[in-house]
């Protein structure tokens, strides 16, 4: 084999595991993705992917959201989410965050709905 010929190979192995190391860098930030960092959480959390498809989830402000003796109710959408829904999770930076669909018959439907802790 000629040197030339090696050194191709190489490059070619190289980059063809240089190719590979990136995918996977990519298809693992894409299963969540990123709340906004709060004064709470100053380097932000991940959403899980159960709720999210990488896009689905944002915060919302607290005046979206109403606590009646049915559960909370998304205002934007008039859907009541009971209290002891599994949808519902503890907000991790204790701000309002919900995922929902957002497209298709179901958009505007609530995936997950994170409120804060009561001792917040």
């Amino acid at each position: 084999m000629h040197h030339r010929d090696r050194q191709s190979r190489i490059l070619l192995a190289g980059s063809l595991v240089l190719a590979i190391l990136t995918s996977l860098f990519w298809i693992g930030t894409a299963l969540a993705h990123d709340a906004t960092p709060t004064a709470a959480m100053p380097q932000g959390w991940k959403y899980p992917f159960s709720c999210c498809a990488n896009y689905d989830c944002k915060e919302i402000p607290q005046s979206s959201i109403a606590e009646r003796p049915e559960g909370y109710v998304i205002k934007d959408t008039g859907e009541v989410v009971a209290y002891r829904d599994k949808r519902i999770k503890d907000s991790p930076d204790g701000e309002y965050h919900w995922c929902a669909h957002q497209t298709g018959l179901d958009a505007g439907k609530t995936i997950c709905l994170f409120v804060p802790p009561p001792s917040y």
